[in-house]
């Protein structure tokens, strides 16, 4: 045998050895960015930094600025999901309904309709309450809030999705006002967390309070089927109608999945309902926003309309647009969760 044919065989070899080895860590592997730090990137790839630190640092040991610092531009190893096993449970009839008085008096029972949901755990977060209103606007001589009309289409969609097998948190909420369907809803400050805590004045204070009772909830489902979706109310002038708009994180593509299928069951509404309307809805990223950026589960931020403006009103003020809204967000949640492995 030529000694140029043996170079090229033991070069093919080493290649094949090459590229074995290299697809073992091919679904593993991140770049640092500038200022990065080991909680940074463990938190923008969804892993909690306080399980996957110390398999992060035993993976990278060689490559790391210090013991929390990280060197820009360097690839680094993301440690194995750690799966955590639940214990087996015994096979139960399903109940055909389900009671919270969360909900109100007229919809605390809620009927079990099947089960397409089950095995999903779902963090749902109106925005603003206690002391902030949110997002504030006029409708003759009402005054109408934010925090009111998005915790009422929060309300809906949980409903809805346990009525489908879902595990769901209400994060923030409201024990004297349920689901309800009057035009105007009476603002007040009566809304806790799921844990009975007040909502602080401060605004950093009262998302980082959110942020620790959903981060705590993701820990102790480590291994589920998790997500977040936080429904918001948005402000601008008077005259701007808008549509209904979808954020994401950045480098989360289970989180842009879930805004994506949403959005595509609100455009083919619109296209629906109403023909030759041009939806303006998009799904874009926005991994500045405090919620977004600190929160473990694959998030969606939703903003609903503009508050400000009299035709985005009427999808806050009559009952059957918020009921809309909830089941739009359900049918879109559905379609992500049957295409989902995890």
């Amino acid at each position: 045998m030529r000694v140029s044919t043996i170079i090229i065989i033991l070069f093919s070899v080493f290649l094949s050895t090459f590229e074995v080895s290299y697809a073992q860590y091919d679904d593993n592997i991140v770049v640092a960015q500038e200022w990065e730090g080991i909680y940074e990137i463990l938190l923008r790839n969804e892993l909690d930094p306080k399980i996957y630190k110390g398999p992060f640092i035993e993976s990278n040991k060689e490559k790391l600025k210090s013991d929390t610092l990280l060197i820009p531009g360097t690839i680094y190893y993301l440690p194995e999901i750690i799966l955590i096993p639940t214990p087996e449970k015994p096979v139960t009839a399903r109940p055909k309904s389900y009671l919270d008085p969360i909900f109100g008096k007229k919809y605390e029972k809620i009927p079990i309709i099947d089960n397409r949901l089950e095995g999903a755990i779902y963090y749902l977060v109106s925005g603003h309450g206690g002391p902030d209103p949110g997002a504030m606007g006029k409708y003759g001589n009402y005054t109408l809030s934010e925090d009111e009309y998005a915790y009422d289409v929060t309300l809906r969609l949980a409903r809805n999705l346990i009525s489908h097998g879902a595990q769901v948190y209400m994060i923030i909420q409201d024990k004297s006002n349920g689901i309800r369907d009057e035009s105007i809803l009476k603002m007040d400050d009566s809304e806790t967390t799921i844990s009975n805590q007040e909502l602080p004045l401060n605004q950093k204070a009262r998302l980082q309070q959110r942020v620790d009772e959903i981060n705590k909830l993701y820990n102790q489902h480590q291994g589920a089927f998790q997500r977040l979706i936080t429904i918001h109310v948005d402000s601008r002038s008077q005259g701007q109608n808008i549509d209904v708009f979808f954020y994401h994180h950045t480098n989360s593509q289970r989180g842009k999945q879930l805004a994506e299928e949403i959005h595509a069951i609100f455009k083919s509404k619109y296209d629906r309902h109403q023909p030759g309307r041009e939806y303006h809805g998009t799904v874009s990223t926005r991994s500045g926003l405090y919620m977004v950026k600190n929160t473990l589960p694959p998030i969606v931020y939703i903003e609903l309309g503009n508050i400000k403006n009299y035709r985005d009103q009427l999808r806050f003020v009559i009952s059957d647009n918020r009921q809309a809204l909830a089941n739009w967000i359900e049918l879109g949640i559905i379609n992500d969760f049957s295409k989902s492995k995890y």
